[in-house]
C-alpha cells in the first residue's frame, strides 16, 4: 500500500466514523506522526494535501523543521522536558503534551521572550497507566486553575493516549471519559481556555475515538506503514 492508498483509506474511515456518530458536518484534523519517517516520505504526504506533522522527539523535530520549514505545521506530540522548550517554542503550532506546572511555566516564559502565544493541549492519562505521562482526570481542573493567568500560553483542549487493545472497543471508555471532562471544563467558562480540540485516537483506535468526539487524530503506522527502528 502506498501513502496515497493509506490516506484514502484513513479518510474513508474518518467519514464512516463521523457518520456513525451523527457528526457528518464535523472536521477531523489528521496529524501525520513522522517518528523515524524520512523527509522524502513526509514531502510525499504533504504533496497529498496533509498539513500537520507530529514529532515525539525534540531533536528529530528540529532537524526536520530545518529542512521542511513552514511547508508544514509542526506538532510536538511526545513528552516535553522543560530544558528542551527553547529549541521548539518558535517552530511548533501546537504542543499536545502539557502535563506539569514546571512545563507550563517554562512554556509561558519562553513564549513571552519570543513574543508569541503558544497553543497547548493538556495531556490526560485517563487510564492511569504507569508507563505513560499525563495528569489524572481529577487533577486537570485544579491544574487549569493554576495556569489560568499564564498569558502566553493558550489551552486549546485535551489529549490522551489510550492503552493498546486488540479490540479498540475495550478502550472506548477512555475516549468517552476525556470527552466528558472536556464538557465539564467547557461549562466552567474559564478565561484563556477553550476546549476546541480533543486529540485522541491513533492507528489502532482512531475510528472509536472519532465516534466518541475526537476531532484530531495522530496516525503514523496507518499512514506510512510499519516503522524501521
Amino acid at each position: 500500500m502506498t501513502i496515497k492508498d493509506n490516506l484514502l483509506n484513513i479518510e474513508k474511515n474518518i467519514d464512516k466514523a463521523l457518520q456513525k456518530s451523527g457528526r457528518m458536518n464535523d472536521k477531523v484534523e489528521l496529524i501525520a506522526v513522522t517518528k523515524t519517517v524520512g523527509v522524502n516520505e513526509i514531502n510525499e504526504a504533504l504533496d497529498l494535501g496533509l498539513k500537520n506533522i507530529g514529532e515525539n522527539r525534540v531533536q528529530e523535530l528540529v532537524k526536520k523543521y530545518d529542512i521542511i520549514g513552514n511547508d508544514a505545521n509542526f506538532h510536538m506530540i511526545g513528552h516535553l522536558q522543560t530544558n528542551k522548550v527553547k529549541y521548539i517554542i518558535d517552530k511548533v503550532s501546537l504542543i499536545h503534551s502539557l502535563d506539569s506546572l514546571s512545563l507550563a511555566k517554562e512554556l509561558n516564559n519562553r513564549a513571552r521572550i519570543n513574543d508569541l502565544i503558544m497553543n497547548v493541549l493538556i495531556q490526560v492519562n485517563v487510564a492511569e497507566e504507569e508507563s505513560k505521562y499525563g495528569l489524572k482526570v481529577d487533577e486537570v481542573i485544579p491544574f487549569l486553575e493554576e495556569i489560568i493567568n499564564y498569558n502566553n500560553i493558550k489551552v486549546k483542549g485535551l489529549m490522551t493516549i489510550a492503552p493498546f487493545a486488540e479490540d479498540p472497543e475495550d478502550v472506548r471508555w477512555v475516549f468517552r471519559d476525556l470527552r466528558r471532562l472536556k464538557e465539564t471544563i467547557k461549562g466552567k467558562g474559564y478565561d484563556n481556555v477553550d476546549m476546541e480540540i480533543l486529540s485522541m485516537g491513533m492507528t489502532n483506535d482512531y475510528e472509536i475515538a472519532i465516534e466518541e468526539g475526537s476531532n484530531m487524530i495522530r496516525i503514523g503506522t496507518g499512514l506510512f506503514g510499519k516503522r524501521n527502528y
